[in-house]
């Protein structure tokens, strides 16, 4: 398969660039599989479409203020973005802007208390991912306080302005609890915690997984046939309540976004079932993957000719998920990350 059958054409007014002030206030685009019908209605209007014993899963992962902006001494600016702890104390890997002159051993400024030394360059294929091993040395014993203080959220690159201070709080879910995403599992975004009380109250089961969505995410598929793509490896955990809701299950399982689906099909794939377990993952599904471990989707609008439309389009069919795109775009809805949402039912 071809990755340019997966390509559309966006107008660029239609990409979201900020949050609506309600979350739960966007659109919500309802397709049904089975009779082709496409609904329009907003998103809290999600609970009509969810039953008594219905497990939804929910991905807690926690966006980090990744982004950092160091000196070095002679005063030129460089951005180092964190993007995975190494294993070794203090060290990350990262992705550097403006950093051709930096030489290993070299300590950048990043405020008066923090710093970063340049432990070693890195050799990569990848050139849309370069990779630099810093040492970050700070006061206290809490990274990710450290970073609340001096970093910033990792926008997406199709969001033009530059991250505010309140998109530490718009650009994560109201349920975000584990730190190590450098994106957003944005399906999770247009719950508030009001309409997730409504969705308990009505008999439907929340579960939580776990996936650090990482920088592959953005990066767009550039092999001509899809299959010659390799995904990025992401890290995940599925606790054991989980587990037992979902092999106990007596409504259906509903995926709040592509993280949790991939989190829970990788896991089906090795094992035949859903079981506790810490792993990782660079699963890739596309069209004719026949997926087994979810029922139902809930997801945003997704960039042409990438591996998440192609996912998206696996789950239903290719030429639904086409149409209901031109029709989306025909309607003016939002895409991507702060943009609208789709309910993928049977």
């Amino acid at each position: 398969m071809l990755t340019k059958d997966f390509d559309y054409n966006l107008p660029e007014c239609l990409i979201a660039q900020n949050p609506l002030e309600k979350r739960e206030s966007c659109r919500l685009m309802h397709l049904n599989q089975t009779n082709r019908t496409i609904e329009h209605k907003y998103f809290y209007d999600i609970i009509d479409y969810l039953n008594k014993d219905d497990i939804l899963v929910l991905n807690d992962t926690k966006v980090i203020p990744a982004r950092l902006l160091a000196k070095r001494k002679t005063g030129a600016c460089v951005e180092v973005f964190l993007v995975n702890p190494t294993g070794v104390e203090n060290q990350w890997e990262t992705i550097t802007k403006n950093a051709k002159r930096v030489t290993e051993g070299e300590i950048l400024t990043i405020s008066d208390d923090f710093s970063a030394k340049l432990i070693k360059k890195v050799e990569s294929k990848d050139k849309e991912l370069p990779k630099f091993i810093f040492e970050l040395n700070y006061k206290g014993n809490d990274i990710y306080k450290v970073l609340e203080k001096y970093g910033s959220i990792p926008l997406p690159p199709y969001i033009s302005r530059k991250a505010q201070e309140e998109d530490k709080k718009n650009y994560q879910t109201v349920y975000a609890k584990k730190e190590g995403s450098v994106a957003s599992p944005t399906a999770g975004l247009h719950f508030s915690k009001e309409l997730l009380e409504k969705i308990e109250q009505k008999g439907v089961k929340i579960a939580y997984v776990t996936l650090n969505v990482g920088l592959g995410t953005f990066l767009p598929v550039k092999a001509e046939k899809i299959e010659n793509h390799t995904m990025h490896y992401e890290t995940f955990s599925i606790p054991k309540e989980t587990a037992d809701l979902i092999n106990n299950k007596k409504g259906s399982i509903i995926a709040v976004g592509t993280t949790v689906l991939r989190c829970l099909e990788a896991v089906y794939q090795k094992h035949g079932k859903i079981i506790e377990t810490t792993d990782k993952t660079n699963i890739f599904i596309y069209p004719p993957y026949k997926i087994k471990s979810v029922d139902k989707l809930i997801t945003n609008f997704h960039l042409p000719k990438s591996t998440l439309l192609m996912l998206v389009s696996a789950f239903c069919s290719k030429e639904f998920i086409l149409d209901a795109y031109s029709c989306a775009i025909d309607n003016n809805y939002r895409f991507f990350s702060y943009g609208d949402s789709m309910f993928i039912d049977k």
